[in-house]
């Protein structure tokens, strides 16, 4: 692919990310992303009057347009753009997939894309009954009701009874997400990707998920959360989160113009639909077409980030991939540090950058995906290559 085309993220960051109603509760979604925004264009140079657009994930916001609402917020001019992107938990990544599809388009652009999501100051929704007063629900309907329209939870159950993933791999692989995830924050390993915020409380630098006390034992106390005599618990689940996340992609031109060292190049991006049943299959559907369409096999890859919502799914889908489960997510994942819906496929970019900095080595193949509500599931790859020198972009 010509270099002004070849898509490539040079910088990606993410705030930490807090439980709902934590120390975030007082921030709207778009005073979480604007710090982001603000560090990208800091840390790459990139003038915020060269930014081609901005784009950005939500899923659960008020609507309106919260990536132009960010981008100004942010200090950027008025003659940059925004544009909000809604695939529910994919909202994130594919804000990111999109960013690479109109750079590969032309016009060597740079855009500042990723997701942010403000559960605690989501608004109230609500269905407008024949009297007019309202109906508040709890999450809009995802697939007609003739598929049954299945909650998460439930559907995460689904998952683990048809693919066969038993209770004590599920609990076996959230506490090994916590250890991960306890063991990379006690070592700094997160410290180079947050932007710290600043709240009524006080300033907040580190994520409040990942739980040292966890053991086997106690996750073998929770009951079923979804269905009586379920495998899928509150332990091996995701919580809530508040969060934001983002990236600079640009073209490989653009890049090497505003001197970026190293980055992460797209190979390649697909989504994928599947059975609303077992929509924690969407992910591992996306990725299959995506590594057959580029002729590369699970063992070639050297990182893997799985949002990880269920421990159920995560397990099937990377089974279905032939992808050992240790192999994903090296330092934790969703399971330990929250669910931020539409920022959460923006986390894996970020986190699939910092990890391919941390080995540095030029080659490196990484793959992020995620599944999402109503049967679908996104999917990306990247190679991480060192900017300041010739490489092969095709």
């Amino acid at each position: 692919m010509p270099a002004d085309r070849q898509p490539v993220v040079i910088a990606a960051l993410r705030t930490p990310i807090r439980r709902v109603n934590g120390r975030f509760k007082g921030l709207c979604a778009h005073e979480l992303l604007a710090p982001v925004l603000g560090s990208l264009l800091e840390s790459t140079g990139l003038p915020a009057p060269a930014v081609t657009d901005v784009v950005i994930g939500n899923a659960v916001g008020g609507g309106g347009n919260v990536a132009r609402l960010a981008a100004l917020e942010t200090g950027l001019p008025v003659s940059v753009p925004g544009v909000t992107v809604d695939r529910q938990c994919g909202s994130g990544l594919d804000a990111i997939v999109l960013a690479a599809r109109l750079v590969a388009a032309g016009g060597n652009g740079a855009y500042l894309a990723g997701g942010v999501e403000s559960i605690s100051t989501a608004p109230l929704r609500a269905n407008r009954a024949a009297d007019g007063s309202p109906e508040f629900f709890r999450r809009a309907q995802f697939v007609p009701l003739s598929y049954g329209d299945p909650d998460m939870g439930a559907a995460a159950d689904n998952v683990a009874e048809v693919f066969g993933i038993s209770r004590e791999r599920q609990d076996r692989f959230a506490l090994q997400s916590h250890q991960r995830a306890v063991g990379a924050a006690a070592a700094g390993t997160f410290a180079g990707e947050i932007v710290p915020l600043r709240t009524t409380s006080g300033n907040v630098e580190s994520d409040d998920g990942p739980r040292a006390s966890l053991t086997a034992a106690l996750m073998g106390r929770f009951p079923p959360a979804f269905a009586a005599g379920g495998t899928v618990t509150a332990g091996n689940s995701c919580f809530d989160a508040d969060g934001a996340s983002a990236v600079v992609i640009t073209s490989l031109q653009r890049a090497r113009e505003l001197g970026a060292a190293d980055g992460l190049l797209v190979l390649g991006t697909d989504t994928a639909g599947v059975d609303p049943r077992v929509l924690g299959m969407g992910a591992a559907a996306a990725a299959e077409r995506l590594l057959a369409g580029h002729g590369i096999r699970a063992a070639d890859l050297s990182l893997v980030e799985f949002n990880e919502a269920f421990a159920s799914q995560t397990l099937a889908c990377l089974d279905a991939l032939g992808i050992d489960p240790g192999r994903a997510n090296l330092d934790g994942g969703a399971l330990a540090l929250g669910h931020a819906y539409g920022a959460s496929g923006a986390v894996l970019v970020t986190r699939l950058l910092a990890q391919a900095r941390r080995e540095a080595l030029a080659g490196q193949l990484a793959l992020a995906m995620i599944s999402i509500a109503g049967g679908m599931g996104t999917a990306a790859l990247f190679r991480y290559e060192r900017l300041d020198r010739p490489a092969e972009t095709s």
